[in-house]
């Protein structure tokens, strides 16, 4: 079978691999990369069902592009980089493991079958969470994690033990929240899904492979009658023209809703400070805070000497933005924090400046008047962290970053102890 030469600029070398729904190519050009190529064609029961379907390929290579952005935007690693061109997507080049990972909000499919008693439907809190080793000879059998750990698998110098597997599915578990979150927005219940990870060039494991309407269950209004994702094609025992252009049309409107998913609510965190030389102090909460996609003013005001103008100003901001924050920067006397916290329902945070006093600011921070509520924290990143976590109630991209920040903080300290333990002293 013939291979195109050259697909979106980018000339291709040989082929890596070939799937029932995709293939894969080697970039001569940019050789920590490669280039997924989809096909018009849907499959199910490990390719026993199988079927062109015209238009498929860029459906899928949409739908996986817009996917893989939502989880790029709230802090996933990925493997995706970019569209090259209407069905194809440049991607690190990866090793990839050779595990599905199924996540499951409610009991239904193929787990009603390995676990007879439980009602479809059953809600699962937290997520269940299992794994299948790809095998379609043998139907992908369902692994244990001791299975994994077993397996002593190795790519690119990285040994897939328990950390990684503990990391794998931790991540497996956020992603299905973010898009469970996601999907929330537009009223759909995402009721299953599987990922796949690969280990990149530099021994990171990261999100790979595709996820498309092929990936999930998805039920507007949760209602199952109401399915639009690939089970309407498994459930055929026939397949017609005019049941694929069903199934086509479907995933059509799975990849539109897509461009709705984004969080609608507009939010800002404003940073007060009561002084021009607490400016360096409120820079490094800025900077903490848009590290965690946070949309941040900084503002100069005092409440003691233009208690007006700081009233004005806070109220400005009421009057625009849904989701809202304020962090009182002010040392000595903090009347910043308690005037602004007296006269708004939104949330406050003092956070003084550091100072040869600092024990009475915070004391000043922390006595405030009864009847008010704003919080106090002594770090710029605690403050920024604080105001994420407010924010992030109302916006999954913010919440997202959150939960992906601890998963990296505790995946770094997995790392680190391996890596003292291998030390001889």
């Amino acid at each position: 079978m013939s291979h195109p030469k050259e697909v979106g600029g980018y000339k291709l070398g040989s082929l890596i691999i070939e799937g029932k729904t995709k293939q894969v190519f080697d970039l001569p050009e940019h050789p920590k990369h490669c280039l997924l190529l989809n096909k018009d064609r849907i499959t199910a029961g490990d390719g026993v069902k199988a079927h062109d379907l015209e238009g498929k390929a860029a459906i899928s290579n949409q739908t996986n592009a817009k996917v893989f952005e939502i989880l790029k935007s709230a802090g996933i690693h990925t493997a995706f980089e970019k569209l090259v061109s209407p069905t194809a997507f440049l991607s690190k080049k990866c090793d990839m493991v050779p595990i599905e990972w199924v996540t499951r909000r409610l009991a239904t499919g193929s787990f009603l079958k390995r676990n007879p008693g439980v009602p479809e439907g059953f809600r699962f809190t937290p997520p269940k969470q299992e794994t299948f080793f790809k095998d379609d000879a043998n139907h992908d059998p369902q692994w244990s994690e001791e299975q994994i750990v077993s397996a002593k698998f190795k790519f690119n110098g990285l040994v897939i033990g328990q950390d990684e597997v503990d990391y794998m599915r931790k991540a497996t578990i956020l992603v299905f929240e973010i898009l469970e979150k996601a999907w929330a927005l537009r009223d759909c219940a995402l009721i299953d899904m599987k990922i796949e990870f690969g280990v990149d060039l530099d021994g990171n494991i990261v999100l790979a492979d595709v996820i498309d309407s092929d990936s999930w269950r998805l039920w507007p209004s949760g209602d199952k009658r109401l399915m639009v994702d690939k089970q309407v094609y498994r459930n055929l025992t026939t397949v017609t023209a005019a049941d694929l252009d069903t199934v086509k049309r479907n995933f059509t409107w799975i990849k539109d809703q897509l461009d709705h998913l984004r969080p609608t609510i507009h939010h800002k965190v404003v940073v007060f400070m009561g002084s021009p030389a607490d400016q360096e102090h409120c820079v490094k909460i800025a900077k903490a805070a848009r590290d965690l996609g946070l949309d941040v003013d900084l503002r100069v005001t005092s409440a003691h000497k233009a208690t007006e103008e700081t009233l004005r100003i806070m109220q400005q901001y009421e009057d625009t933005h849904g989701a809202l924050v304020f962090i009182a920067v002010a040392g000595r006397s903090n009347g910043l924090g308690p005037v602004l916290s007296g006269n708004t329902s939104y949330p406050v945070i003092n956070c003084p400046p550091p100072s040869d006093k600092l024990v009475q600011d915070i004391w000043s921070s922390l006595s405030v008047p009864s009847g008010l509520g704003c919080a106090t924290v002594l770090y710029p990143d605690s403050a920024a962290l604080m105001a994420a976590q407010i924010i992030g109630l109302q916006d999954y991209l913010i919440w997202g970053r959150l939960r992906a920040k601890q998963l990296d903080m505790a995946a770094g300290l997995r790392k680190a102890d391996s890596k003292l333990r291998s030390l001889q002293f």
